[in-house]
């Protein structure tokens, strides 16, 4: 496992930005956009190794996991 594989990576609709926007909650502010949504994930899953590296190379430790914390789930009961 990566870890990259412990964030979870979000792609959504903005219909503010009329746009696609990925985000990282919990390993960084920010993210990415476009009008391809799978272009959009592919960016943002660079842009979290990129992150990550950048942890590593600071000897920063990196920030608790947010993946296996059955989000999908949660957010489909709370609908």
């Amino acid at each position: 496992m990566k870890d990259s594989d412990r964030y979870v990576k979000i792609v959504e609709w903005s219909e503010e930005d009329q746009c696609y926007v990925g985000s990282c909650p919990g390993l960084m502010y920010g993210g990415c956009h476009g009008a391809d949504e799978k272009e959009v994930f592919e960016e943002l899953c660079q842009i979290v190794e990129e992150v990550i590296k950048t942890y590593h190379e600071e000897g920063k430790a990196l920030p608790l996991a947010t993946s296996g914390k059955d989000y999908t789930n949660r957010m489909q009961s709370a609908a």
